[in-house]
């Protein structure tokens, strides 16, 4: 019953307050789950949950919003942080937080990021690594407690096979920036600039290259492999689309790294993507971006979206009854 006190302590926070959470804790994250963390923290809202739990008809619920694809975290917890370097510490941070939540008192600070940090340290201490490397997926962790519990324990350490050799992130953050890069007489020799675009890290061959200032959505879909055996959603390249037009938001994906290297925002795209209910931002380039919008002038490292769907205006639509 102790863990009854943990949990009630995470109940008091919505999504605002956890990217405001986030947010605070930027400065506590290394560089190479900073925006990762962030993404994370949009693609797996709790108000969408909740409105299924709440729903009398969960079906038609997701046929109104339009849901395609896999947006359930309970059957994806274990996963659905892979594209953090974090990501292998995954187990060993659930571990630390069993035991912050089983004590028999109040969690220690009533500060969502304080406790965070808190666990954090605690882990970071366990594991022998800099606190930094982990902040970011220990805030994944306790949000995945508070939204459909922790996976059980007893299993073995977390790998990314790709990153399993890189076991400093600094190097992993530098490798990002590096990819794609053009040779440098490459402009003189009279040939474009050709980038490349990393959408798994797991695996070498997951990316595609992109011509300086294409849209995401036209690079990704000459990439003729088979991605529609894995995600019926993928029709043209590993990216999900339907109407390159900045309406339907199958595209959406979550950048990582480079996101500086992607044309600003505009309104048509801010506007949408709010209305999607991915993101509300008021960042010339945010985390969340449309890819038949996004044009690449250089290296970047994106994570697709398990699922897509329409959960602003139409989820608001019917949390007020109409």
């Amino acid at each position: 019953m102790s863990d009854l006190l943990f949990l009630a302590f995470l109940a008091q926070h919505d999504d605002q307050a956890w990217h405001r959470a986030v947010d605070r804790l930027q400065g506590a994250i290394h560089p190479v789950d900073r925006e990762a963390t962030r993404v994370w923290f949009h693609l797996y809202p709790m108000r969408l949950q909740r409105a299924l739990e709440r729903a009398g008809d969960p079906a038609a619920l997701e046929q109104h919003l339009r849901l395609g694809g896999r947006w359930r975290l309970a059957d994806q917890r274990d996963t659905s942080h892979h594209f953090l370097f974090g990501h292998r510490y995954w187990l060993e941070v659930c571990d630390t937080l069993r035991q912050f939540a089983g004590r028999p008192v109040a969690p220690g600070s009533l500060d969502l990021a304080a406790q965070v940090q808190e666990v954090a340290r605690t882990a970071a201490s366990s594991l022998r690594v800099d606190v930094s490397w982990i902040v970011g997926i220990t805030a994944i962790a306790l949000r995945t407690l508070q939204q459909v519990g922790l996976p059980e324990g007893g299993g073995t350490r977390v790998q990314n096979p790709k990153l399993r050799a890189e076991d400093d992130p600094d190097r992993v953050v530098a490798r990002r920036e590096r990819d794609g890069a053009p040779g440098l007489f490459g402009f003189l020799r009279g040939r474009r600039r050709q980038w490349t675009v990393t959408f798994d890290e797991r695996q070498a061959a997951r990316s595609f290259p992109l011509i300086d200032s294409q849209h995401l959505t036209t690079a990704a879909a000459l990439d003729t492999r088979d991605y529609r055996s894995g995600d019926a959603r993928c029709t043209e390249g590993p990216i999900p689309v339907q109407c390159r037009s900045c309406s339907c938001g199958t595209c959406w994906v979550g950048v990582i790294s480079g996101k500086e290297h992607l044309s600003a925002v505009d309104a048509r795209e801010r506007t949408t993507i709010a209305a999607l209910g991915y993101i509300e931002s008021d960042e010339p380039r945010p985390v969340v971006r449309l890819a038949c919008m996004a044009q690449a002038s250089g290296p970047v490292t994106i994570v697709i979206p398990p699922w897509n769907g329409q959960i602003g205006t139409r989820l608001a639509r019917t949390e007020h009854g109409a």
